[in-house]
């Protein structure tokens, strides 16, 4: 092929194919286009009758050059003109600047130099693989063929070199097939100096390439978790281990890990009411209630919903302090209760140290502080916390306070409940994870000091039972009724694509037996988002009732740091006969 650079609008030069690689067709895009002429001024047919396409090519041969270009037309050095409707601009790969500034050797173009075990030549214990990679000794282009093969031999010698066995070298093939579809349904094939096309025949031969490599990334097998079952890496399930784990007190975390882990924990808030804490060896923790104020206790233990133990303990905590926010209550103290998955001592210290480090952190925030707690060895990591916060008794919010006229507030977005539920089972976008995440990581406590401000006569956090369960609780004890929103409600990113794919959390059954207490369940329940309504939520948002007359207000200064707020529905009065909750 012949195309080597194509120029910017200031004449300078701009990679349009790798040097390595033999290309030389160019293509012109002409959108709604189903004829083109060829030399003589003829129509000739470049999408089929069969084929429903709106969209062409017009591939012109041995340009070398583009001088210049403006939206519509391109301009050659042959003095060639070609209008288009759409330019695609197609740029060769390039570096990350930081791969330099790191200090790792790298080619004229910023790729790392590895060598044919993969490793960095100037840094061994980095491996590159990919378009980020050069080999040294074996120069290739940039192309998805090469990375995909170098993806067995990068975790064979990962494996090797963290079980200090001599790596492998790797060496990659020197030719390989090209297929690229013209946009019309074919194909244009080549490998070495040889080419052909463009046949329909070579674009479907392209496209079960494609679906069947794609198939890898969609129907993914869902594996189950292993343990240790020697200290030479190797791993099984634990019901087929030769391990034995022992119950009782003999599952603690051993007393050297925990002693090395507190040490590390360094908490920023000190409290004079924190009497004997984790400073002391003593048995228990004592701490000291003013007589002017009560004392508000909850507690939540639930298995990791992320793998990043660090990220857990920040999660739960914010999860286990809601229910201090939702009752008006300021943070002073918790204990904590950990499960750490079977490992070596080193690898449970880490865990241990990251899962404490993300609590105490978010505790701290709060102006709490850690006590103490519990560590015990299981199958799985888990974390949770007895949190005890203090509040004046007359300004305590309850389930009960709903009145007549108040209008409804949710202060998070819905979905955490699906989202996990589907990336469980391999279905879940990597954003969505990340929006459910960032959302879980936020604090009710700014937003239950703002619904104290401005009147809220009841509250609640959205939690395990779901929207409705939770609202029923408040229904129930008010003795009121209530108009919901269903689509005022804000949603998660990724929820409503996969409640239309039929997922939902394995807690959803059991909370939609609420939909009982729904008037008009019958006549909604086809609604896309309804599922939502019964949605476990980790970290979820509060749920309040504030007077009407100062519901806007509230939601403005709420949407200030909550911008996920919404005004969700209203409080009514409660006709006999009638069940309490209708959806709008």
């Amino acid at each position: 092929m012949n195309e080597r650079k194509t120029q910017d609008k200031d004449g300078q030069d701009s990679d349009f194919v790798t040097d390595e690689q033999d290309s030389d067709f160019a293509t012109d895009a002409r959108m709604n286009e189903r004829k083109m002429q060829d030399k003589d001024g003829q129509d000739s047919d470049f999408a089929t009758d069969e084929q429903d396409s709106d969209f062409a090519t017009d591939t012109r041969m041995n340009e070398r050059k583009i001088q210049d270009f403006a939206p519509k037309i391109i301009e050659c050095n042959s003095g060639l003109q070609i209008e288009c409707d759409i330019l695609f601009w197609v740029t060769q790969a390039s570096a990350a600047p930081w791969l330099q500034t790191a200090g790792l050797a790298t080619d004229a173009s910023g790729f790392i130099l590895v060598n044919d075990k993969l490793q960095s030549i100037s840094h061994p214990q980095v491996f590159a693989a990919g378009d980020v990679a050069t080999m040294v000794n074996h120069s290739r282009p940039k192309a998805g063929v090469f990375a995909v093969r170098q993806g067995k031999p990068l975790l064979e010698n990962l494996q090797r070199a963290l079980q200090k066995k001599p790596l492998k070298s790797f060496i990659p093939q020197k030719k390989f097939l090209i297929l690229i579809g013209t946009g019309d349904q074919r194909a244009i094939a080549s490998r070495g100096k040889i080419g052909f096309g463009p046949e329909s025949l070579l674009w479907r031969w392209k496209d079960h390439i494609d679906r069947k490599f794609m198939d890898k990334f969609t129907n993914l097998k869902m594996e189950g978790r292993s343990y240790p079952s020697s200290g030479k890496g190797k791993s099984r399930k634990r019901k087929d281990s030769q391990i034995m784990h022992c119950a009782g007190c003999g599952a603690k975390v051993g007393s050297k890990v925990l002693e090395k882990v507190l040490h590390r924990i360094q908490q920023e808030t000190q409290r004079d009411d924190i009497l004997i804490g984790m400073n002391t060896p003593d048995d228990a923790a004592v701490v000291r209630v003013p007589t002017d104020k009560v004392m508000v206790q909850t507690i939540d233990y639930f298995p990791a919903l992320v793998d990043d133990p660090y990220l857990l303990g920040k999660i739960a905590t914010n999860h286990c302090l809601s229910d201090l926010f939702a009752m008006g209550a300021t943070p002073q103290s918790a204990l904590a209760i950990a499960t750490i998955p079977y490992a070596s001592s080193t690898k449970q210290e880490n865990d241990l140290y990251q899962l404490l480090l993300g609590a105490t952190e978010i505790l701290n925030q709060a102006g709490a502080v850690l006590m103490g707690g519990h560590t015990t060895e299981g199958a799985e990591l888990a974390f949770g916390l007895t949190c005890n916060g203090l509040a004046f008794s007359e300004k305590l919010l309850y389930n009960s306070g709903m009145q007549s006229g108040d209008v409804l507030i949710l202060t998070k977005a819905l979905g955490t409940g699906v989202l996990f539920a589907a990336d469980m089972r391999l279905r879940a976008k990597g954003r969505w994870i990340e929006s459910a995440i960032e959302s879980m990581l936020v604090s009710n406590q700014n937003a239950a000091k703002l619904l104290l401000e401005y009147g809220a006569t009841a509250c609640t956090d959205v939690t395990g039972f779901g929207l409705v369960g939770h609202l029923l609780e408040m229904v129930k004890a008010s003795q009121v009724a209530v108009e919901l929103e269903i689509e005022a409600i804000s949603v998660l990113p990724g929820v409503a694509e996969i409640l239309q794919q039929g997922i939902f959390s394995s807690l959803y059954p059991e909370n939609l037996r609420m939909s009982a207490s729904i008037q008009n369940s019958d006549q909604v329940s086809s609604h896309i988002l309804y599922p939502l309504l019964f949605d476990p939520q980790t970290s979820g948002g509060l749920l309040a009732a504030v007077p009407g007359e100062s519901a806007t207000a509230c939601l403005q200064a709420l949407q200030q740091e909550y911008s996920e707020s919404r005004i969700i529905g209203r409080v009514v009065m409660l006709d006999t006969g009638v069940l309490p909750i209708k959806i709008c």
